[in-house]
């Protein structure tokens, strides 16, 4: 799978928090956190552990913004 350098962003994951059905992983990029909503299967699959270095895949259609305070 080809993806392109402008939404892959390297980083450490810093925190997973499960829920029912999807995790929360919020992985930190240069000093700014992006948080991910996935599955918990796809945590599990993945490996996914604070401390663990990871990409987040940005998908154009399903971008969010917040604010870290």
């Amino acid at each position: 799978m080809k993806i392109s350098a402008r939404n892959r962003l390297r980083g450490k994951i810093v925190e997973v928090v499960l829920g029912a059905t999807t995790a929360h992983v919020r992985i930190d990029v240069g000093g700014s956190i992006i948080t991910a909503a996935i599955t918990n299967d796809a945590v599990n699959e993945l490996g996914l552990a604070a401390g663990r270095e990871a990409y987040a895949l940005i998908k154009a259609s399903d971008v969010m913004v917040g604010i870290d305070d």
